[in-house]
């Protein structure tokens, strides 16, 4: 006798760390895997479904322009409680800290169907950093019956928030199941990622910095600064800056306007998941306000410096993989300049230890939920 588990996902980051569990419980005779989407990301999102080779059972496609999130999320909760209505799952799995996670717990929680929650516990304390993230997982932990907990600090954090001990489990992160996965798949087929090839023909020579910035929190003066510190890095003739721009109009616009036309700065699509995973490769330091990169960049060995003032991964921060460094321009230069010419400061942080996996926490969930179902 199978179980079935309705996965929920909607986001570019979702699907990047539930495509290893997706596999997982589809190559289990256990279990019957049955996967939701809400696109909340589209394009993005249908980058990493090619990728990993997922069909959605059922798409909400619920992405629109400038949509608010309470529009957002009525939508998602009504989707995605139809969805349950006609899948009659045993049991949901969401994943980190998204709107589609959030709406997807709390319409499984309606029909008292266990929600099993992967990344469970990080918290950056602080409710509009990041913003709505923070206080979308806190609402999911209130709801979930097994909590995925990546690290012993994120599992400290659900803890000290009265959870039952015996519901929560140290797995590492799913993203470095993930990452090792494709990194296989483009030695395998090195054309998954042959399209970065005439950036590094046109950069050879120089120290690549990699770019992601997205968060809401950082929409306004936050972008124009880092826009800034980026402008003033790339003077320097020994650097080169490679920046997938996000596709909403709050970055772009400002990116495009700062940095367009720069010899050295690479203002560049949005990439899909194999070439992302070459930019990591490649780069010497990575520059991000994404919480995925700080995950994944030290676990090849790349420092982060995180344009936040406060992440839900200190564990990264305590381990010296990653660094808090804000949007101000001035300290954002600094702290890239002190990687750039200090060998022993670099150095230090690319050789520290990757506190969050070792690619085997999607076959842990599984057992884990194989247990729990008897």
């Amino acid at each position: 006798m199978t179980a079935r588990i309705l996965v929920v996902f909607g986001t570019r980051p979702e699907a990047i760390k539930l495509f290893p569990v997706v596999h997982a419980l589809k190559a289990d005779p256990r279990f019957e895997c049955v996967v939701c989407v809400s696109a909340q990301h589209r394009q993005m999102l249908d980058q990493v479904l090619e990728i990993a080779g997922i069909v959605p059972d059922h798409d909400l496609d619920v992405m629109q322009p400038d949509q608010t999130l309470d529009a957002l999320t009525a939508n998602l909760l009504i989707g995605l409680g139809k969805v349950m209505d006609v899948v009659k799952p045993d049991r949901v799995i969401v994943q980190g800290d998204t709107a589609t996670a959030m709406s997807g717990a709390l319409a499984a929680y309606y029909r008292k169907v266990p929600v099993d929650h992967v990344e469970a516990g990080l918290r950056s304390y602080n409710i509009y950093h990041p913003w709505p993230e923070e206080v979308n997982r806190k609402i999911i932990g209130a709801m979930a019956s097994l909590h995925f907990a990546p690290t012993t600090t994120s599992e400290a954090a659900l803890l000290k928030e009265n959870v039952d001990a015996t519901r929560v489990h140290v797995t590492g992160n799913t993203v470095i199941d993930a990452l090792q996965w494709v990194t296989a798949e483009i030695e395998r087929n090195p054309a998954l990622a042959a399209g970065l090839a005439p950036f590094e023909a046109k950069f050879a020579g120089k120290r690549i910095i990699g770019v992601t910035s997205h968060r809401r929190e950082n929409f306004g003066e936050g972008m124009e600064q880092i826009a800034q510190a980026i402008r003033e890095i790339a003077q320097r003739p020994d650097v080169a800056v490679i920046f997938p721009v996000h596709l909403n109009p709050n970055v772009r616009k400002v990116m495009n306007g700062a940095l367009a036309g720069l010899d050295n700065v690479a203002l560049i699509e949005p990439l899909d998941y194999p070439h992302f995973a070459r930019l990591l490769a490649i780069a010497e330091i990575m520059l991000t306000d994404s919480g995925g990169v700080q995950e994944e960049a030290p676990a090849l060995g790349k420092p982060v410096l995180v344009m936040r003032e406060t992440t839900e991964r200190p564990e990264g921060v305590a381990a010296g993989t990653a660094k808090l460094v804000g949007t101000d321009a001035r300290r954002i230069v600094t702290e890239l300049s002190t990687l750039l010419d200090d060998t022993k400061a670099y150095e230090a942080m690319a050789r520290a230890h990757n506190p969050f996996g070792d690619g085997q926490t999607s076959r842990r969930i599984v057992e884990l939920l194989a247990h729990e179902i008897g």
